[in-house]
């Protein structure tokens, strides 16, 4: 695994490496290039209040839109192409909640400044879009205002999202779905580093995602999950922290929902997380709706106004592999609505529960409790 993993992550290589528990190879290049600093086929540069747009010595726009000037950058790159082209974006700039800066297969754009959103929109509009497209990446992208979206990308396959910055007042951060096209799943996404603030849904949305990289998601004071994984198959995940995510509400710092992690009719393990760690918010972990195949190596929870802790409903799930601590907040809770089938094959093992408890019921089939160390919590589980 960290063999494949060194060649998959590269800007949040040395930081999954140690999530992970890997050795950093001799010739793992961990030095990423800062923003901007590459070549690029085009560019969108703000010089005092005007917006140009060059593509080697041809100008393809002149103004005051920064949507526009980026867009025609992308516009200007070889139309048909097969292998990735480079827009590069600087400088500070606003764009509607109602537009949307779109990519094409095979582009690639560093955003060297910050988008600020402005106003409302409605559907699926995001400063940054993509629907039905291959190998698209953002290596750079910081972001404030309200968007609908952050980033949205429908039915995309070989995506790469690489340093995101969203410090908002309300919306979603990125959100990866196979909506348009639920028959084909969106394929190889790769994120490494998403730090996402202020939002009023979550912070990292998939729906229908197969093959998912990610190094790290940090979350602070979103409405709603951390991180949210629906349908979705074949993920691995270094870090998901998060504190003050979803108050008030039943989702969770890190949520596996909608049959996540389920390959055919069965639950292998193929959903892998390295640390789940949450502070205060709704829940610290929640698997529902027939979800499974999940393996968390490490919790770290504290606080939560809800669930610490809250399987429903779930298949083949290992919490706390290597270690973990639940400390004040909700309980630890197995349980289990009647339309859905009961829990099966779940272990919850190596923690340290302080001030809290932890509760099965109803009684699942196969479930293992041990290695819990309880400090002032109890324990009410199934023989």
């Amino acid at each position: 695994m960290c063999s494949m993993l060194w060649t998959r992550w590269w800007t949040s290589a040395l930081a999954a490496a140690v999530v992970l528990g890997c050795a950093v190879p001799a010739s793992a290049d961990v030095h990423a290039l800062a923003c901007g600093d590459r070549t690029f086929n085009a560019e969108a540069v703000l010089t005092g209040s005007t917006w140009t747009a060059r593509n080697g010595s041809q100008t393809v726009y002149t103004g005051t839109d920064m949507r526009a000037a980026a867009q025609a950058a992308i516009g200007s790159l070889t139309a048909g192409r097969t292998s990735k082209q480079w827009v590069l974006v600087r400088g500070n700039g606003s764009i509607s909640a109602g537009s949307r800066i779109s990519l094409p297969s095979y582009t690639g754009i560093d955003v060297c400044g910050t988008i600020n959103v402005t106003g409302t929109g409605s559907g699926d509009q995001a400063p940054i879009y993509s629907r039905g497209t291959r190998d698209v990446e953002v290596r750079y992208l910081t972001l404030t205002g309200r968007p609908l979206y952050g980033i949205f990308l429908r039915n995309v396959d070989n995506v790469v999202l690489g340093q995101l910055d969203m410090r908002l007042s309300g919306g979603l951060g990125v959100r990866i779905d196979n909506r348009g096209n639920t028959a084909v799943r969106s394929r190889n996404i790769r994120i490494d580093n998403a730090y996402v603030s202020g939002a009023s849904s979550h912070a990292v949305e998939t729906y229908g995602v197969d093959g998912l990289t990610i190094g790290t998601v940090t979350a602070r004071n979103v409405g709603e999950s951390g991180l949210l994984l629906n349908d979705t198959i074949n993920a691995t995940v270094g870090t998901v922290d998060a504190e003050n995510a979803g108050a008030g509400t039943g989702y969770a710092a890190f949520r596996t929902a909608n049959r996540n992690g389920r390959i055919g009719s069965s639950y292998p393990t193929n959903i892998r997380v390295g640390t789940v760690r949450a502070r205060g918010g709704g829940r610290g972990v929640f698997c529902v709706s027939e979800s499974g195949g999940l393996t968390i190596d490490r919790v770290d929870l504290a606080n939560t106004g809800n669930n610490a802790v809250l399987i429903e409903n779930c298949t083949n799930v290992v919490l706390a592999a290597q270690s973990g601590t639940v400390s004040g907040g909700g309980e630890i809770r197995l349980a289990a609505r009647s339309e859905f089938p009961n829990n099966s094959d779940i272990t919850v093992q190596n923690l340290t529960v302080t001030n809290s408890a932890v509760r099965e019921s109803p009684c699942g089939n196969n479930t293992t409790f041990r290695n819990l160390t309880l400090n002032n919590s109890t324990s009410n589980v199934c023989p």
